[in-house]
């Protein structure tokens, strides 16, 4: 493995115009394309997808179109539902635990930017890992930013952006997301 490629895996700062990252995006394109394009019965989708991904729970559904940066940082657990339009940027590992609903036009990003001019015009990045539990639950259009870890069974209104680490089981909202309630057994029963 490169320097460059190195210093991405260890959450360093790095250079994402690299040869050798640009060699892991043109596989991803590949995979992804073939991926989106395959036909819902194929049998080869799913090896399509374990191809792509670091790992694949049992019974994950990804409707396509999904989009991410590499792939073979991406874990996904078993039973995990991941809908239209999804977005993993995956310069450092996504987590994705079992038992997940992820909503449409969801993004995960790992990937982070200089603040300083010179720095960020000269390519200069870093990724921070993004860690999901299980049984969470993400609306639609959620934005999980940098570094972010959600605590299992917890809830995600639609358009939130994830900017801090959310606890386990409870529902946020909002632009930063924020906490309002904890959630209990008795919600939405009926």
């Amino acid at each position: 493995m490169g320097e460059n490629k190195d210093r991405m895996l260890a959450g360093e700062w790095y250079i994402a115009d690299d040869e050798e990252l640009g060699a892991d995006t043109r596989r991803r394109a590949e995979l992804c394309h073939a991926y989106n394009t395959a036909e819902l019965d194929d049998p080869e989708r799913r090896e399509l997808l374990e191809d792509l991904l670091g790992s694949v729970g049992e019974g994950v559904g990804i409707r396509a179109p999904f989009r991410c940066d590499y792939g073979t940082y991406i874990s996904i657990g078993a039973r995990t539902f991941i809908n239209f339009g999804a977005v993993f940027l995956d310069a450092a590992p996504i987590t994705v635990g079992a038992d997940v609903q992820i909503g449409p036009n969801v993004q995960l990003l790992t990937p982070t930017h200089e603040l300083d001019a010179e720095r960020r015009r000269a390519g200069w990045e870093k990724g921070l890992p993004i860690t999901i539990g299980d049984n969470v639950w993400l609306g639609g259009g959620v934005v999980v930013c940098p570094g972010v870890t959600i605590g299992e069974d917890t809830v995600v209104g639609a358009g939130a952006v994830v900017t801090r680490d959310l606890p386990a089981g409870v529902l946020a909202v909002g632009n930063p997301a924020r906490v309002v309630r904890k959630l209990t057994g008795q919600d939405d029963a009926g």
